[in-house]
């Protein structure tokens, strides 16, 4: 592999071939450009990969699953070649090529699916499982979302309750009405009686209602 030194120019990252790369490729994909012969090929070893790229980590699951990213997105190809497998970068980094010298081979004109040496022979089917798996999380999670929202922005609240106060029976006589109640009135006392029974009532039948929801339980008694 070439030692000749290299940049990466703020060209390379506004490149069509880096900015397809899902974001947590991009690293392996700078890497690779700086890990690469002047060609921009190198043998596809993931463990020596994961090696170049993060020294000291257990990251060869990592890097098989950032290559195969990386062959879909089209910033590399993976081929087969002297009874190995190789990936060549699409876009190499610009460098003087001079007395350098490739002995990397050359990459097929198509592009090979091959993905036997990344992961085994079903490596870039379950990858592609994976990322079709949490694309279909992701849009359940917001889905969810989106109706939590939209169902607290369509929910009408309850009108209030009829106070029982303005069914109830009047609290005073003909002659004495609107709530002057005379004390030495017959018919007034009556009728007060009468409002609190009704009223009495009506709170007993609510509270009872209010019970058998929670309780879930009927009444057993028998009618008079």
């Amino acid at each position: 592999m070439s030692t000749k030194q290299r940049f990466i120019s703020p060209s390379d990252l506004q490149s069509p071939e880096y900015l397809r790369v899902p974001d947590q490729a991009k690293p392996t994909a700078m890497g690779l450009w700086l890990h690469t012969d002047i060609a921009g090929r190198r043998e596809l070893i993931p463990e020596l990969i994961a090696g170049d790229l993060y020294p000291g980590r257990a990251a060869t699951s990592m890097v098989e699953e950032h290559l195969l990213l990386l062959d879909e997105a089209g910033f590399l190809t993976i081929f087969a070649a002297r009874g190995s497998h190789w990936i060549a970068l699409t876009r190499p980094l610009r460098a003087d090529a001079r007395g350098a010298r490739v002995d990397t081979p050359d990459p097929p004109s198509d592009r090979p699916w091959t993905s036997v040496a990344v992961g085994g022979a079903g490596g870039r089917g379950q990858a592609r499982e994976r990322a079709r798996a949490q694309v279909r999380a992701e849009d359940a999670a917001r889905a969810d979302a989106w109706a939590a929202v939209q169902g607290e922005r369509e929910a009408v609240p309850a009108p209030p309750a009829r106070p029982l106060l303005l069914d109830a029976p009047p609290i005073g006589c003909s002659e004495h009405p609107n709530g002057i109640q005379n004390v030495s009135c017959g018919p007034c006392r009556t009728a007060r009686l009468q409002r609190d029974e009704w009223l009495a009532r009506r709170i007993y039948e609510e509270k009872l209602a209010t019970y058998h929801e929670q309780h879930g339980e009927g009444w057993g008694g028998e009618p008079f």
